[in-house]
């Protein structure tokens, strides 16, 4: 058995259903949202798909050869790993996308099939995704990643002018009060910079579009280190993606194409974002066609920290539009190559556990991953540990549930500071999946060829191969049905695109609420509610036919005008809506610079405490009901052709002795992923539509639990 934890207790319009164009027309099975009925999951359970089972990074180290490979592949299979994720490594024989590299790929390739093996490839030689192990710094200099940064500074004061021409890449300019007077844009289009200080001390600004890279780390960098020395390519720009995939993935078409869709599930991105404000050369013109007028002299403004209203809003349209522009040109087109060649993108951002880092450096979450075949984040640093509130893995299952996936993924334990035990590492796999991850990337599986063999850390503990597959038949599982979650709370990345730290607060903290109050939700961003779902029978409906009763909005500056109406027509249509804290004080159409004063909202209700109190409790769907409060006691429920599917996971240290009532007709039994042993679960009592048992969890124990229709 999996050795017991040792943790210290826990501190404490009618709406458009768009089917996505990216979608397989003969999608695999673990590839779409499957109904099976209870008689075939019980077939597959003991012996599941290995299509479903995690991955383990597998490090590239030195002289990689088959020996090597067959050696590492033996051993990880003797742990219980299935599937294996390729990452280029240091001192390698066979340099990262060189022919050799390819030839390598190609034996892994071979040897895993023989184990009935699958086999992800990391799209980068390193992180972040996107700089093709430096061809674009050597090779495509025209598409680099590009930024906007403050040239020049300069100090003035009352009646001092100043003139001079500019440079071509300078493209705005602004003063600055240094006395607390409003910002002064200054216009340079004629390439001239003229301007007299008014009464006061003031800078002038001056901004300039200039090619710069967010850092890098690279398996042909002999420091080894993060630099700017590989440049990231335009990621706003389709071109540069469409050349970034002819110099990574179409490579990997001709060497080992025959095996996309069998033995090679996909590949899998890394953190790509932006450590600046971002650039392209057609941000102007594509600025001026969304948004409807010239943003470059409102540019320099972004650097200032005294902006006005106006200046501000101006910013929020500019996120707006490049976050459009990397979700269009970067994630779309390598989903849609993946797709028409029988593969799965995954892909993980930078900054999920902080809201308001990950607006600033991804611009929007759900639109980056709207086509995404299987959305992830990134569980680092024991950002997902005991003595913190992690709930950021609900951004990742969200997505996929908003737009019909069947899993979402997460990339757990880098840079762990805090090594995990075997038992650790399970707690951590637990507290993700009972929130909806069910694919992880355990890491880290440094090759033999690097001289290192069998790693040293719990994924060389022979417990290890317990939790393998106690975690891959339990993800089996939970990637089969459809999610069940009725409650959906709305992610306000356009607030957090305003400043609004407040809308980032109030979000986490009903999160939390809910959780711990056995109320399960799906995040849902702006364009889900706008477009997305599906409005019938009182319900929005997702892509996965989940369907939201009860909406939730969390203190937030501003919604669309468009979702105002959908929440106003969900309201008729007998749907809740239920605003916590402030409501927003602005509606938007297609800009942020043009919103207007939001009308009062008489059709849904409101709790401007910001907090579940009783009468909002009242008002919530509820699937599972503890006959008393247990915060730390966590469910996820997920609907079968003809059953009810419950995970339970007891995250704290103390037993648990609970009834829980939840919804469900039929017998009940328990299926322990452990030992594929499937046992009678007896009930307490029984309604027409709910079925009473008793939950008893051990310290940091989880249940299946399957209520099995009646005819």
């Amino acid at each position: 058995m999996i050795p017991a934890i040792s943790f210290t207790k826990r501190c404490c319009l009618v709406g458009v259903f768009i089917v996505s164009s990216l979608t397989l027309n003969a999608q695999q099975f673990w590839q779409k949202i499957t109904s099976p009925n209870l008689s075939e999951l019980e077939l597959k359970f003991k012996n599941y798909p290995s299509e479903y089972g995690h991955t383990v990074t597998w490090g590239w180290d030195g002289p990689v050869d088959r020996k090597s490979i067959i050696q590492d592949l033996d051993a990880m299979k003797g742990q219980g790993l299935r599937v294996v994720t390729i990452e280029a490594g240091y001192n390698m024989v066979n340099p990262y996308l060189s022919a050799g590299w390819f030839e390598t790929i190609k034996v892994a390739v071979e040897e895993a099939k023989k184990r009935d093996m699958r086999v992800w490839i990391i799209d980068e030689g390193k992180y972040p995704s996107g700089f093709a192990g430096g061809k674009f710094s050597q090779e495509r200099l025209d598409l680099r990643m590009q930024g906007l940064v403050v040239a020049q500074r300069i100090s003035l004061s009352a009646g001092q002018e100043i003139s001079k021409a500019l440079t071509p890449n300078i493209i705005s300019a602004v003063a600055i009060s240094q006395d607390n007077e409003p910002n002064k844009i200054i216009n340079v289009n004629s390439g001239q910079l003229k301007w007299t200080a008014p009464k006061g001390n003031w800078q002038v600004i001056l901004v300039e579009h200039r090619f710069k890279t967010s850092v890098t780390r690279a398996a042909n960098n002999p420091t080894r280190g993060k630099d700017t020395v590989n440049s990231l390519c335009d990621y706003l720009s389709p071109e540069a993606t469409r050349q970034f995939l002819e110099f990574t993935h179409e490579q990997y078409k001709k060497h080992v194409g025959n095996e996309f869709g069998k033995t090679i599930m996909g590949f899998r991105g890394d953190e790509p974002d932006y450590g600046f404000t971002p650039w392209t050369p057609k941000m102007p013109e594509e600025f001026q066609k969304r948004k409807g007028y010239n943003v470059l002299p409102y540019l320099a403004s972004f650097f200032t920290q005294g902006s006005t209203d106006e200046e501000k809003r101006v910013k929020a349209d500019y996120w707006d539009v490049w976050s459009d522009l990397f979700a269009e040109n970067f994630f779309d087109v390598q989903a849609e190559w993946c797709a028409k060649n029988n593969l799965e993108y995954i892909v993980h951002l930078n900054h999920e556990d902080k809201m308001m880092q990950l607006v600033r450096s991804s611009g929007d979450f759900f639109k980056n991953m709207r086509h995404v075949q299987i959305p992830g984040v990134d569980a680092i640093w024991n950002q997902v540990w005991p003595d913190k509130i992690a709930d950021f893995p609900k951004l990742a299952s969200s997505a996929s549930h908003l737009f019909g996936r069947p899993r979402s993924f997460s990339e757990s334990f880098a840079a762990y500071t805090i090594p995990p035990t075997v038992a650790q590492a399970k707690w951590c796999v637990d507290y993700q999946m009972v929130r909806g991850i069910n694919l992880f990337e355990y890491m880290f599986w440094a090759g033999s060829a690097g001289g290192r063999g069998m790693p040293k850390s719990y994924l060389g503990d022979p417990a290890f191969a317990q939790l393998a597959d106690y975690s891959n038949r339990t993800a089996f599982l939970l990637s089969n049905g459809k999610p069940a979650a009725k409650i959906a709370l709305y992610h306000p990345t356009s607030s957090m695109w305003l400043g609004d730290e407040e809308s980032n607060i109030s979000t986490l903290a009903i999160s939390n609420s809910l959780l711990e109050r056995q109320y399960d939700f799906d995040f849902v961003d702006e364009q889900a509610l706008s477009s997305v779902l599906k409005l019938e029978k009182g319900e929005f409906k997702n892509l996965s036919e989940q369907g939201y009763s009860t909406i939730i909005i969390p203190a937030v500056s501003v919604l669309s005008s468009k979702t105002f109406e959908r929440l106003k027509l969900f309201a008729k249509a007998g749907g809740k809506v239920i605003f916590l804290g402030k409501s927003p004080s602005f509606l938007m159409d297609n800009t942020f610079l043009n919103m207007k004063k939001a009308p009062s909202i008489t059709w849904a209700t409101h709790e401007a405490s910001g907090k579940l109190n009783e009468k909002i409790i009242t008002l919530l769907p509820q699937d599972v009901k503890l006959n008393k409060p247990s915060p730390a006691v966590k469910y996820l429920h997920r609907i079968l052709k003809d059953a009810d599917l419950y995970f339970f996971f007891n995250e704290s240290d103390e037993k648990q002795e609970l009834n829980a009532t939840i919804q469900g007709k039929g017998a009940a039994s328990i299926w322990n992923a452990q030992t594929a042993v499937i046992s009678a679960l007896p009930v307490i009592s029984r309604t027409s539509a709910t079925v009473n048992i008793p939950l008893k969890l051990n310290a940091h124990e989880t249940k299946l639990i399957i209520i099995k229709a009646t005819k």
